[in-house]
């Protein structure tokens, strides 16, 4: 196996849900060592890493170091075991997104060691993305360098995305009047309530669309609500997944949200990260394309991700006062299907092809003026 491939299997090995991602960015930044570091504090053994090197206004590469959990039993290998077979890299975390974050750690190593004037260039390794890019919320803005583009090496399978949806999580909660669960006339049951929210908003098809990224998507994700089957519940909450786009998100989508879970529900904002959608004659965008071309690729854009990514919190903080957004893509060797599934896997010929890819991106970016 290539020296990044032997990186992945390292990084798999590592079980980082929701924690420990600080041990992941202490290892990786021995192999950024070329680079200034910096550190961002989150939550303790999740601190996040800034490395720079080059200009004041550097391509920035980012990643996350967490996954979302696994359950063994469903599996037929090892989650954390990063077992190959053929082309294939079985484990949690192999598309989603370790992948990619071994893939531009090695390209950036290799182009920083690289004797040239550099014109710049970040890397951003992040904690708690997938519970609502909670690390990168954190980050303060006066650690990063502000004015370059943006490369998230979420899973794509090397193909250049432009742009992702939003995600507005709302937290929606019903109150009723606790009973006798023998007597449920004498009380207001708050669980029925909300429920039949949640079939409201699950079975709704007309939500906003827009050309491309398709249409508005609502995910019941959590529904809770009573301490015991003999009491009406006067309590009940839902945690609900909004996807948005840029036509259709804040007060519009929340609104709407609203109206289908009727009357005696309270619907408040949980997180809200903003779509991203960077236009596809943006020189960056052609940049990446011709980066990807140069390699024997597909350079032109893609449909826009599903997905939301830690671009939605970095993308303003990467932007200058009073500036246009910072042009983002989203290119990176994993497989957009595989992301949260049993037996998740990833192709190791398409990491290689990635840092090749990345090398290829950063020396066109230090060779323009």
């Amino acid at each position: 196996m290539s020296r990044v491939v032997d990186l992945l299997a390292d990084l798999v090995r590592a079980d980082t849900v929701a924690r420990d991602e600080a041990r992941l960015a202490r290892s990786l930044a021995e192999r950024l060592s070329g680079l200034s570091l910096a550190w961002a504090d989150f939550e303790p053994g999740r601190e996040q890493l800034v490395a720079r090197s080059g200009g004041e206004t550097p391509l920035t590469f980012t990643g996350h170091l967490d996954t979302v959990p696994a359950t063994p039993s469903d599996w037929s290998v090892d989650p954390w075991a990063a077992e190959v077979d053929g082309d294939r890299m079985v484990g949690r975390g192999t598309s989603d997104m370790k992948s990619g974050v071994a893939a531009l750690v090695e390209a950036v190593a290799a182009h920083v060691a690289d004797d040239h004037d550099c014109r710049g260039v970040q890397v951003v390794l992040t904690s708690g993305e997938e519970t609502g890019c909670d690390g990168a919320r954190r980050i303060p803005a006066s650690l990063l360098a502000q004015g370059g583009p943006l490369v998230v090496a979420e899973p794509t399978a090397n193909r250049l995305v432009p742009a992702h949806k939003g995600a507005h999580w709302m937290r929606l909660t019903a109150h009723g009047r606790a009973a006798h669960g023998s007597a449920p006339e004498l009380g207001d049951n708050a669980a029925v309530r909300l429920a039949r929210a949640a079939v409201a908003l699950h079975d709704f098809e007309d939500w906003p669309t827009q050309d491309g990224f398709g249409s508005v998507t609502a995910n019941v994700g959590v529904l809770r609500g009573g301490v015991q089957p003999n009491v009406v519940p006067d309590s009940a909450e839902m945690l609900l997944d909004v996807r948005t786009l840029p036509t259709a998100s804040g007060d519009a989508v929340r609104d709407l949200v609203r109206t289908l879970a009727g009357e005696g529900v309270e619907v408040a904002d949980h997180v809200v990260l903003p779509p991203v959608d960077t236009d596809t004659s943006d020189a960056f965008v052609g940049l990446v394309g011709e980066a990807l071309s140069a390699t024997g690729l597909d350079g032109s854009p893609g449909e826009p991700a599903r997905y939301f990514t830690d671009a939605s919190a970095l993308v303003p903080l990467l932007t200058p006062s009073a500036a246009p957004l910072a042009p983002t893509v989203v290119l990176g060797p994993g497989e957009p299907d595989q992301c949260h599934v049993a037996d998740e896997w990833c192709s190791v010929g398409k990491v290689d092809q990635a840092v090749e890819v990345y090398g290829e991106l950063l020396r066109r970016w230090c060779a323009q003026p």
